[in-house]
């Protein structure tokens, strides 16, 4: 039966990646960088616009800080666990670790429906959770950057509480903001150039190209369909895509140019004109040579991975396959790209931006582009020797890195703990 309790996941992949190690140093700590160092709940008191007060419940979770301060995304919505929370800021710590910057993971949460706020209701939330929380962070503690529902306005109304709070105008204590507060350039394209350079590092690496691949994206939507624009530019073939209402598919092609316009008149991809329907289930048994799941967690699990097609699958939602899935993949030899490689973009331009925040100079768009690159394509690199050294998935190799990249600075650090 599939285990889908993040947390725990995060924890059997951490103590696989350490087992492989196998190191006594590592090991006695691996109770240690199985938690987080913290866990915060606090009550956020907000006065509506009917005068009421209305108290939500806030989250930080800051799971380890031994190579720099805390660094994560804080989201705004209703559906959230604990546990999620606890695994949020583990996989961020990887995350940073496996593209190797001095940031270390942690993930905030609003339990908040914020579509049903107004702007104001909104800007008082934002600002109220700084209050509750500016003495546990800042630019050498935790710096703290968008995530779901949270935007660079948000970032904005946060950075400028702080900021009040500690006396100092500080760009640097958040990161995700708009240009005119501090933000980098080319942080919207990165996220899809991002995907686009880690998929064609790996195919590189296996002697490979993107020429007349056909490829699967789950989710229409910004990021999502700028990455499948980069890859049609490079010849590979679209042929199934979904938005929140309906999916469509064509074994030969999509004109994508027709599906983003469609999308730009807020319509959707179900009135383009030449695609049948396929249900969101049956996308992962198509036949294809790149799957790219990108919405939901636990989609692909030990129930269903047999009957995965694809040939390989890059991963650009947060742990769409679970550990039980991956050994079975891996055995088809279907090569899974993971989330803490393909997802790391954010981090790394949010860790940009506060380079640029900290010595006051901005790059241009080509500048933080080229640093993404080399960055991106030696850390895929790294993930794909180290998972052949040890005849691992790649999220395996992923693991060892990073999780020997954090002991050996707890190693350092902590003479006995």
């Amino acid at each position: 039966m599939t285990n889908n309790n993040p947390f725990l996941n995060a924890q059997k992949q951490l103590k696989g990646a350490i087992e492989i190690l196998n190191n006594p140093l590592y090991n006695s700590k691996l109770e240690v960088i199985s938690n987080p160092k913290r866990i915060l709940e606090i009550s956020i008191p907000v006065k509506m616009d009917n005068w009421e007060i209305k108290v939500f419940t806030g989250f930080r979770s800051q799971h380890n800080d031994a190579r720099g301060p805390f660094k994560g995304g804080i989201r705004f919505h209703p559906d959230v666990t604990r546990d999620e929370v606890k695994a949020l800021s583990v996989w961020m710590s990887f995350k940073c670790s496996v593209v190797d910057i001095p940031l270390w993971g942690w993930k905030g949460w609003v339990i908040v429906d914020p579509k049903v706020l107004s702007i104001t209701e909104l800007e008082r939330l934002s600002r109220w959770y700084v209050r509750e929380l500016y003495k546990y962070i800042g630019p050498e503690v935790d710096v703290p950057a968008p995530d779901v529902n949270t935007t660079p306005q948000i970032m904005a109304w946060m950075m400028d509480e702080y900021s009040k709070l500690v006396w100092v105008y500080s760009p640097w204590s958040f990161t995700g903001k708009p240009l005119t507060s501090g933000g980098s350039k080319w942080r919207g394209r990165s996220t899809a150039q991002w995907w686009a350079y880690v998929l064609q590092k790996y195919l590189e690496l296996i002697w490979d190209e993107l020429n007349w691949k056909s490829f699967i994206v789950q989710w229409a939507w910004n990021a999502w369909l700028t990455f499948a624009e980069i890859l049609t530019d490079l010849w590979a073939k679209l042929i199934w895509i979904s938005d929140s209402k309906w999916w469509i598919y064509n074994k030969k092609w999509l004109n994508l140019k027709e599906i983003i316009s469609l999308k730009n008149d807020r319509k959707s991809v179900v009135d383009y004109s030449d695609g049948e329907k396929v249900s969101n289930e049956k996308i992962l048994e198509l036949a294809c040579d790149i799957l790219v799941p990108a919405a939901l967690e636990n989609q692909i699990v030990a129930e269903n991975a047999n009957n995965i097609t694809a040939k390989l699958i890059l991963e650009l939602a947060n742990w769409p396959v679970v550990p039980e899935a991956d050994t079975i993949l891996f055995s088809k030899n279907i090569a899974v790209i993971p989330d803490i490689l393909a997802n790391s973009w954010w981090v790394m331009v949010s860790y940009f931006e506060q380079v640029q925040n900290n010595t006051n100079f901005y790059w241009d768009e080509e500048e933080v582009d080229s640093k993404l690159k080399t960055k991106i394509q030696k850390a895929t690199v790294d993930v794909f020797n180290k998972a052949k050294e040890h005849k691992v998935p790649l999220r395996t190799g992923a693991y060892v890195i990073s999780a020997k990249r954090i002991l050996d600075a707890m190693n350092d650090r902590y003479e006995n703990i």
